[in-house]
C-alpha cells in the first residue's frame, strides 16, 4: 500500500507562487510514475503535470512554462513549483503514483488564487 501526503497549498494573489510537495511512503518510490492532478469546483479532475521514474516530464498546455514538476527519489518526494499563478489555477491539487496498473492518490491540497 502506498500512502501519499500533499502539502504546500494555500491562498495567493494572481501572479504569485506556491510550491506543492507530495511525500510517499513506499520503498520503491523510484519505480513509480508520478503526477499532479487538479479539480476545480464543478469540473472534472485534470492532469497538470507528470514525471517518469527517470525524470522525463510533461505538462498540460495551460500550465506549461509556469509550473515545474520535480522528484527526489532519495527522499521519496515529488514537488510542483507553481509560478505566475492565475485565478483559473484555483483547485484542489492531488498527487498520484502509478505502477503496473496500480494507482494511488493523495488526499489533496487546496490552492486558491484570488485578489
Amino acid at each position: 500500500q502506498v500512502q501519499l501526503v500533499e502539502s504546500g497549498g494555500g491562498s495567493v494573489q494572481p501572479g504569485g507562487s506556491l510550491r506543492l510537495s507530495c511525500a510517499a511512503s513506499v520503498f520503491t518510490f523510484s519505480r513509480y510514475f508520478m503526477s499532479w492532478y487538479r479539480q476545480a469546483p464543478g469540473k472534472q479532475r485534470e492532469l497538470v503535470a507528470a514525471i517518469s521514474p527517470s525524470g522525463t516530464s510533461n505538462y498540460a498546455d495551460s500550465v506549461k512554462d509556469r509550473f515545474t514538476i520535480s522528484r527526489d527519489n532519495a527522499k521519496n518526494t515529488m514537488s510542483l513549483q507553481m509560478n505566475s499563478l492565475k485565478p483559473e489555477d484555483t483547485a484542489v491539487y492531488y498527487c498520484k503514483a502509478s505502477l503496473i496498473g496500480r494507482e494511488y492518490w493523495g488526499q489533496g491540497t487546496q490552492v486558491t488564487v484570488s485578489s
